[in-house]
């Protein structure tokens, strides 16, 4: 199974505003392990960075002014993607700002049916908790100490951790019964191994051999 885990950082909170990503992260998982294949751009915006999106990520007008714009590296970015399963912690936001972006060059939107949540994951398996991304990382003992300013490829590093963590896959807990019924289903099989071996019938002499070494032991331990 191949997912991919992704994450956009952007010069706001709003499209309604006029505001665009300024980076795309992604990392591709295989059964839940990540592989080498990774896809990772700093885009321009085509527009000034708000003040409270350069605190939270660090990256100014200047620096980002020289940079390919969306349109340059949309059909890549598509054809990483492709039809996979899209792993995203609060995918209301990024798919917002993914699909504005698409539109404005004339591409189909993502459909939000082939994207898991790990913001909603998270809400249902731990009601009334913090869930951010680094509220996770703390309860699951996750290392984020490089997280100093969001960075798309470093929260999608984190995150493919978190979903892991939440969905069950990284340290399962012991299940007693099953490991029973596991030995017990061994026991079966095994016994079905024992049973259907030939049999060998034992011949008139391997009898009356056996009576004289019952008689015979049972003289030695017992008084009548």
């Amino acid at each position: 199974m191949i997912e991919i885990v992704l994450d956009t950082e952007t010069t706001g909170l709003s499209v309604t505003e006029g505001h665009r990503i300024v980076e795309i992260g992604c990392i591709e998982l295989k059964n839940q392990i990540p592989t080498k294949n990774k896809f990772h751009c700093i885009l321009n915006p085509e527009r000034k960075v708000s003040e409270k999106a350069f605190d939270v990520h660090g990256y100014s007008n200047k620096f980002l002014e020289d940079k390919k714009k969306f349109k340059e590296i949309a059909d890549e970015f598509l054809n990483f993607i492709e039809e996979k399963t899209l792993i995203i912690h609060n995918a209301e936001f990024d798919l917002g700002h993914l699909n504005n972006e698409l539109a404005l060059i004339g591409k189909k939107p993502i459909k939000k049916e082939r994207v898991i949540d790990t913001l909603e994951l998270a809400k249902i398996k731990y009601p009334g908790s913090l869930i951010n991304l680094d509220s996770l990382c703390k309860r699951f003992k996750i290392d984020n100490s490089k997280r100093t300013k969001h960075n798309a490829l470093i929260d999608c590093d984190l995150l493919s951790k978190v979903y892991i963590n939440l969905i069950g896959q990284k340290e399962p807990t012991l299940n007693f019964n099953a490991k029973e019924n596991n030995l017990q289903g061994d026991l079966r099989q095994r016994s079905k191994i024992i049973f259907s071996k030939k049999t060998i019938k034992p011949s008139p002499k391997d009898l009356d051999l056996h009576k004289s070494f019952i008689k015979s032991e049972m003289k030695k331990n017992f008084y009548y």
